[in-house]
């Protein structure tokens, strides 16, 4: 991920623990203990297919018949005072009839409406570049903080990364002094937004937490910082300049954190691909 604004690196993920995930073979205790069945007619995964596809089918139905209940789920601000955590329950994104921003500013989305909409999306779009491997570059960086920063906090804030993204630092992440990845390897580092949410928000503030899964580490042969997965929560702290939401402060923590699925890892070549191959969405709500 990125080093917050507090100096540490996301969770220390760049730090490479060397874990590693057994499978265990059929007939074996899995994670909790319990044995595993073997396998005989229908699994119990394609039993829970089935009847979660049924499920579906019934919600999808249901929800045709429905007549409009003329709530508006925008979470668009009013302008009347500071939302608080009453608010604080999810809400799932729903059609707002506002556009989604089109302007870009040195490749991130910009231009973000004066609302409690507009904040989580800059807050959710500029986790993405915060969160990028773009920010092992220090040109790049010093764009992507100048983007997404109040003028107030930029400069304190290059001065505290350009010390944190030293050649110790990269060579504790698998890289080479100038930041960038060995021959035949490929440095993966993105960060994906699964939702938002305002904790408080007024016209001219707002604080945002925008809950993530991320991609971290050296896909390439005999890499010895393998790419991992991470799921963490960021905290910005949002300012209205006048003309677009921009970070005053921003924080990291780990979680919260699902139990991990069963799908086999990829070869260091498929990740290498899916990640120059898979670009990257401009997030809103």
């Amino acid at each position: 991920m990125s080093i917050g604004d507090d100096g540490g690196y996301g969770d220390g993920r760049g730090t490479g623990t060397g874990q590693t995930r057994t499978r265990l073979p059929d007939g074996e205790s899995d994670t909790y203990g319990a044995p595993r069945r073997a396998r005989s007619g229908l699994s119990s995964r394609n039993l829970i297919t089935v009847v979660g596809v049924v499920v579906l089918l019934i919600a999808a139905i249901a929800f045709a018949n429905r007549g409009g209940s003329g709530n508006d789920e925008s979470g668009a601000g009013t302008g009347t005072g500071a939302s608080t955590k009453d608010q604080a329950a999810a809400r799932p994104t729903a059609p707002t009839g506002t556009k989604p921003v089109t302007g870009k500013t040195g490749g991130i989305a910009s231009g973000f409406p004066q609302t409690e909409q507009g904040a989580q999306s800059a807050a959710a779009n500029y986790v993405v570049a915060l969160g990028s491997s773009t920010m092992f570059n220090r040109d790049q960086r010093h764009q992507i903080v100048s983007t997404v920063m109040a003028p107030s906090a930029v400069a304190a804030l290059q001065s505290k990364l350009d010390s944190a993204y030293s050649p110790a630092f990269f060579k504790n992440a698998g890289l080479k002094p100038d930041g960038t990845a060995p021959a035949g390897m490929t440095f993966v580092n993105r960060t994906i937004p699964v939702g938002t949410k305002a904790t408080a928000f007024s016209p001219t503030e707002a604080t945002v937490e925008v809950w993530c899964t991320g991609l971290l580490g050296l896909a390439g042969e005999g890499s010895t910082k393998p790419v991992t997965t991470d799921w963490l929560t960021f905290t910005m702290k949002l300012t209205w300049t006048g003309t677009d939401w921009k970070t005053l402060s921003y924080a990291q923590k780990n979680g919260p954190a699902p139990v991990s699925g069963d799908v086999p890892a990829s070869g260091a070549k498929e990740i290498a691909g899916a990640v120059a191959g898979y670009g990257g969405f401009t997030y809103a709500r």
